[in-house]
């Protein structure tokens, strides 16, 4: 009961971010859940059609279970933060797959829209977000000078996802219907808990160093006792300065973090999020529909997500390398910016396509647009709060953000209902993710570089949480400097005893040979070392 030592959980005191190793095999399982997230809501879509003719209800009402999922990936998003901080990322994210897979295989029995909203919507979108964001936590804690490439890679799950899970929802569809296709999604989900299975702990590597250590000590308490009067004094101020810091660490550790709201940055990138998601998903949501109104097919018509999904696949790899680039990294909030002020005219420039060629080139310039702000908006937070404060920075955006999807989509459904005219849809969504492109831009330019000009370097608030990081490495290095030095101090005390007790000697010798007189000149400074020389030797056998 109670928290666990930080040494146990998911997010102790940080270990320095290997960049490789077993971060790509985390890397992987991040794009697999990335995928299953953004993706799944999206894919169901698919399905309502079917829905609406044997629940015998209108479009908006099947659009609430994809943003009753969404809302759960995002509202639930400071109760995955204290989950996480209590128990860690890994049996989170095992609990997380279970209930998605759950919801989906009950959602297949339901026989009215308010089951399905209880099953597909709140079980599986609860069993998203305790995937979602504890991958994103483990991606930030193993990877920093590849962050944004890694957050690239992760993000192109969604496209991939999208471009295949959409396909096989129509032939799924077709085969065994909308309630086999449920049955069949609910146990790929459980390749979720796969990939939480290899959310291995990072300082799980440290706790092995310091069983090393520890061993190699006991080995060294078998030794004479002649060199350890001085390695039990180190040992003992290393090991309460190893305490302090660890009381340090607990203390300093929260639940849920508040004090980000602080942060200037951060408080512009939280609103300028609400008002982009307004509008973000309504266009891949009703695109399906749209096109099915106007005359495509259905199959071709399903074929348009996945057309946005491969230009997506590609968009978000290449938009996480070039924010990686030195000269492009301090200001990736403007590249962010700028993704989104290219998402926002694209849908209203394509507000009047009403035949397949007009909905392909909208699908193309729509997946790049989405591509690089899939790509960005996480590493933008990383960069504002650092890896310390993310979990909760994290969890308090997703919360906000909610608020905005039960908005967003709904309203956009019932206005279709209301005029049966998508153009306006277009029109209203692209307008809200614009103003939210203009909004990050100018309020960045002027409230944070006007602060760092007036403001000192080293009083820079806009550092955010990357001077919490240094100085959480700072102290965990200066542990390992004192439990290596713990093993040292004997040996280097033998040798430095052996030292003075030959110089004393050889002095004393010298000083016999000549009367037992300390020669006067420059034999004051010899006579001056001698001394020196006995009092080491008194203070070293003391």
């Amino acid at each position: 009961m109670g928290r666990p030592d930080p040494e146990e959980g998911q997010l102790p005191a940080p270990v320095k971010p290997p960049d490789g190793g077993w971060g790509w095999i985390v890397l992987l399982g991040c794009f697999v859940i990335t995928g299953f997230s953004y993706a799944f809501p999206k894919a169901v879509s698919v399905y309502f059609k079917e829905l609406m003719k044997d629940f015998h209800v209108g479009y908006s009402d099947t659009a609430w279970i994809s943003s009753i999922m969404l809302a759960m990936l995002y509202g639930t998003g400071p109760v995955c933060s204290i989950m996480v901080n209590q128990f860690g990322c890994r049996p989170v994210m095992l609990i997380g797959g279970l209930l998605a897979s759950a919801g989906m295989i009950l959602a297949s029995f339901t026989t009215n829209i308010i089951e399905l909203y209880l099953t597909a919507g709140v079980l599986t979108g609860l069993g998203m977000a305790l995937n979602f964001q504890p991958s994103l936590i483990m991606l930030g804690t193993y990877f920093d000078k590849r962050r944004p490439l890694a957050n690239g890679l992760a993000a192109a799950g969604s496209p991939v996802f999208l471009s295949s899970l959409s396909p096989l929802g129509q032939v799924l569809l077709e085969k065994f219907g909308w309630r086999g296709g449920f049955l069949i999604m609910g146990g790929l989900l459980l390749n979720c808990c796969t990939c939480g299975a290899v959310m291995r702990p990072l300082d799980m590597g440290m706790k092995r160093k310091m069983g090393k250590a520890q061993d190699k000590y006991e080995a060294k308490e078998m030794l004479p006792i002649g060199g350890k009067s001085e390695e039990g004094i180190s040992t003992t101020d290393g090991t309460k300065k190893s305490k302090k810091a660890k009381k340090k660490a607990k203390k300093g550790k929260k639940l849920l973090d508040f004090s980000i709201f602080s942060n200037r940055g951060f408080i512009i990138y939280t609103i300028s999020k609400f008002i982009l998601v307004l509008g973000l998903f309504v266009p891949p949501i009703l695109l399906v529909n749209y096109a099915k109104d106007t005359g495509v097919p259905d199959t071709e018509a399903a074929f348009l997500l996945s057309i946005i999904g491969f230009i997506d696949i590609f968009a978000r790899p290449a938009c996480g390398m070039v924010a990686g680039l030195k000269w492009v990294r301090p200001h990736v909030a403007y590249l962010f910016s700028f993704s989104m002020l290219f998402n926002g005219l694209t849908d209203i420039c394509s507000a009047r396509a009403s035949n397949y060629t007009g909905l392909v080139i909208f699908c193309v310039f729509f997946g790049i647009s989405y591509g690089m702000v899939g790509a960005l908006q996480f590493e933008v937070l990383m960069a504002i709060v650092g890896s310390q404060k993310f979990s909760s920075a994290i969890g308090l955006v997703l919360l906000i953000e909610a608020f905005a999807v039960l908005i967003g989509p709904p309203s956009a459904g019932r206005l279709v209902d209301a005029l049966k005219n998508y153009e306006v849809i277009f029109y209203l969504a692209g307008s809200e993710v614009v103003l939210s492109a203009l909004f990050l831009g100018v309020a960045s330019y002027c409230c944070l570089n006007r602060g760092k000009k007036e403001l000192p370097p080293e009083n820079n608030p806009s550092a955010g949480g990357g001077s919490d990081t240094e100085e959480a490495e700072s102290d965990v290095q200066e542990a390992e400097e004192h439990s290596s030095d713990n093993h040292q101090p004997a040996h280097s005390t033998d040798n430095a005893v052996v030292v003075a007790n030959e110089e004393a000697n050889h002095v004393a010798e010298e000083q016999r040979g000549e009367g037992g007189s300390c020669p006067a000149g420059d034999g004051e400074v010899l006579t001056q070392d001698s001394c020196n020389a006995d009092q080491m030797v008194e203070r070293d056998s003391f």
